[in-house]
């Protein structure tokens, strides 16, 4: 496929956070681009892009439309993870969306003549946290949450259906940007504010990835032959620490950083006492990503650096304060 001109590609999730920019980015490479939604939405929509609808994901839907005249599948779109569930069973719901909307998908795909399917799946799949070096694609498996679960489960489902279809799976961590949703924009809006973060005595390392980073990995995938069947970790390639990200956050938005140390035991006893364990764990425990892999097959750099992408990201912020 890397020969291959302007591929016509769907991107399923083409309105959210990382759907909408990738569809800006294909467009700018001469990539034919349909985008599927749930709902047509001018504020959100991907200028320049065909739209095609689907109310929801499941292992009903039809996909016949979206998929017509397709050579490539991003599919973004899924039931994300969220800090407080509402619904009695998680997994089965993550399930429906994830495993079995997948299915239906990658079944659809194969029947439709698609080439080749790119999954965004989570490093949630390798693992929690990481206390012996980064995770790497060779890692056993080890979700844990309900939505780590359902992505690896999906991972399996689409390699099962895929016949002759190409299969890239991209696994990334937390993703960050402009127009980053939940908890992320949630800890600038804390910065911003002058809030004093206890993690002052915190060393741990975490890996992140720039929303541009992201994209630019995703193109790759798209491109590159050398991708079939392969399975890649994604990051900037930059572990810090979380009071490195609190600093280098608050100095983007030309903030002083607020830290004091706290023992991470003591964290932990106040994150149980106040049903926030979850939280705890994700600011003070570790997880980093060796992203070799993909560097090494594809030929890929980020080309943002960190600091480039956080200072962007807090321009962002410190522009659109008063909408967030």
């Amino acid at each position: 496929m890397n020969n291959i001109s302007a591929p016509k590609v769907l991107v399923t999730g083409a309105n959210g956070f990382i759907g909408h920019a990738l569809c800006a980015r294909l467009l700018s490479e001469g990539f034919y681009v349909r985008g599927a939604v749930r709902e047509r939405s001018s504020a959100c929509e991907p200028q320049g892009i065909d739209i095609s609808i689907i109310n929801s994901i499941g292992q009903d839907t039809d996909w016949t439309n979206a998929l017509r005249g397709i050579d490539v599948v991003i599919h973004l779109a899924a039931r994300v993870h969220v800090m407080r569930e509402s619904v009695h069973d998680p997994l089965l719901a993550f399930r429906e969306v994830n495993v079995m909307g997948t299915e239906r998908l990658a079944q659809m795909s194969v029947s439709a003549g698609v080439r080749r399917i790119i999954y965004i799946s989570s490093i949630g799949v390798n693992g929690e946290s990481t206390e012996q070096g980064a995770f790497t694609e060779d890692d056993i498996p080890s979700p844990c949450s309900p939505y780590a679960i359902s992505k690896w489960e999906a991972e399996e489902i689409i390699r099962a259906v895929s016949g002759a279809m190409e299969v890239v799976i991209v696994r990334p961590p937390l993703v960050y940007g402009p127009h980053a949703p939940g908890n992320f924009s949630r800890f600038m809006q804390l910065i911003n504010s002058g809030f004093p973060f206890p993690f002052g005595g915190i060393n741990n390392r975490k890996s992140f990835i720039y929303l541009e980073n992201i994209i630019d990995a995703l193109v790759k995938c798209v491109q590159k032959v050398e991708a079939i069947g392969k399975t890649y970790l994604v990051s900037d390639g930059q572990d810090i620490s979380t009071p490195e990200l609190i600093r280098m956050i608050a100095g983007a938005m030309g903030k002083k950083a607020r830290l004091f140390p706290c023992p991470a035991p003591l964290l932990k006893m106040i994150g149980n006492v106040a049903g926030k364990s979850d939280e705890i764990e994700r600011l003070t425990g570790s997880l980093q990503i060796d992203s070799a892999k993909i560097r090494r097959e594809l030929s890929w750099t980020p080309p943002f650096t960190m600091e480039q992408g956080l200072r962007m990201t807090a321009d962002w912020f410190i522009s659109n304060e008063k909408n967030i």
